[in-house]
């Protein structure tokens, strides 16, 4: 029997509108699990208007039946769950009841900030385009076994002695590379020995939780953060997350097994952004790259930067459908395109003459392709608001079903505006979900 369980990912660089894709199918779910990544990804969610924006937290939690799980795969900021946290209380969201934290999800410390900073800005030092939060050296610290996760941020012996030693060794560090100042362990103690009291009430074994809940017949939604092309593993090495984006993630992420997982759901936008540094091969630096940034909105939820935009990339679709095994799209966006006269979409690539099917896994050969595109027919209408195929333009129409044809995976949804009500979802995909409910 096939698992009540799907997976959400980013099919492409991230901000591709999962928030809102996870709040709308969380409807079907009694458990949304978020399973990698940090808060430097903002999910944004208007429902009725009122907007939402969740950087750790899942979206399920604004569904008050809903069950909301931070898995052992993401990083925590303390501070910034606790900030995040008492936003929710403010806005009437039950977190107290809802929320549960891995007790074996890593901790982001201050000097994970002040290494990450000071690395960024260092001449000489390749940037990578972070959001500066701490993250990447947090999963530094994990991999190298020396890392803080949540069960130890509650024992303060162990907290006390893990922040002189951690700091002794990180100014030395951030000293000598950078000229950075040193922290003060004894501030950090106070400050984050008070925070655990607060975070103590949500720590859970978020394992047994979610195995329980698949046994007793619960269903459950993965969310992912950040989009499969920023995989430690699959993306555009090295400029990408430090954590697993793509769907596999979901599993160790969470502590479920393999055979746990039922459909994967990429989300795509009718076109393609990307936030930071690194190769984008349909990125667009003329007035077309500009109106897709202003009517799309193209702006990060959490830090402000504008993003890169480009035309949608179906050989990189396909190549993310690839590794994530994904069954069903999502396509989100697609009244931005409402008032072109035309569309082009990247159909293929060509490096050094040679037309390839294959994504190059390194920089030098993706920064060599030369993108081969097919100009499709605009439609000049509104989209926005319609939430039945049919209704759509015809050229709309067939724009989607030359996406679903060209990338392998069946369309599920359309979004066609910001709000939770403003989605389409297609008979084949809603079949699929009563089967979940």
């Amino acid at each position: 029997m096939r698992a009540k369980t799907a997976v959400v990912v980013g099919a492409q660089w991230g901000d591709e509108g999962k928030g809102k894709i996870v709040d709308v199918l969380s409807e079907h779910f009694d458990v949304v699990a978020r399973y990698a990544g940090g808060h430097n990804a903002g999910h944004t969610v208007i429902i009725r208007g009122q907007k939402f924006i969740l950087q750790l937290v899942p979206c399920g939690v604004l569904r008050p039946d809903c069950k909301a799980v931070i898995g052992n795969g993401v990083v925590l900021d303390p501070m910034a769950f606790l900030k995040e946290v008492g936003k929710l209380r403010e806005l009437g969201v039950n977190v107290d009841r809802q929320l549960f934290v891995s007790n074996r999800a890593q901790v982001i410390l201050p000097y994970h900030r002040m290494i990450e900073l000071a690395a960024e800005s260092a001449p000489g030092r390749q940037k990578i385009g972070t959001t500066s939060r701490g993250i990447g050296p947090a999963y530094e610290d994990k991999i190298a076994r020396n890392g803080l996760r949540v069960v130890d941020l509650l024992n303060r012996n162990l907290l006390k002695t893990h922040i002189e030693n951690a700091c002794h060794e990180k100014n030395t560090i951030a000293h000598a590379l950078f000229g950075t100042e040193p922290l003060d362990p004894a501030q950090i103690y106070e400050e984050y020995a008070r925070a655990a009291e607060q975070v103590a009430p949500f720590v859970a074994d978020t394992s047994a939780l979610l195995n329980k809940a698949l046994r007793d017949g619960k269903s459950i939604m993965f969310e992912g953060a950040q989009g499969t092309m920023l995989d430690i593993d699959h993306g555009t090495y090295p400029f990408v997350t430090s954590s697993s984006a793509t769907a596999g993630g979901a599993v160790t992420g969470t502590g479920v097994g393999p055979t746990a997982i039922g459909m994967v759901i990429g989300v795509t936008k009718a076109y393609v952004t990307r936030v930071g540094e690194g190769p984008f091969p349909t990125e667009l630096h003329d007035e077309s790259g500009e109106l897709l940034r202003k009517l799309g909105n193209e702006f990060g939820a959490v830090t402000g930067r504008p993003r890169r935009t480009g035309w949608l990339d179906l050989p990189l679709l396909r190549y993310s459908n690839q590794v994530n095994g994904t069954e069903w799209l999502v396509v989100t966006k697609m009244d931005v395109l409402d008032g072109l006269d035309e569309i082009p979409v990247c159909t293929g690539y060509e490096i050094d003459g040679k037309l390839v099917d294959t994504m190059p896994a390194d920089v030098r050969g993706l920064e060599s392709i030369k993108p081969v595109y097919t100009k499709l027919k605009g439609w000049k209408q509104p989209t926005e608001n319609i939430v039945e195929f049919d209704k759509l333009p015809q050229a709309a129409r067939e724009y989607l079903r030359f996406l679903e044809q060209e990338s392998g995976a069946r369309i599920g949804m359309v979004s066609t505006g910001p709000d939770r009500e403003q989605t389409m979802i297609l008979p084949e995909f809603a079949d699929a979900l009563k089967l979940l409910d």
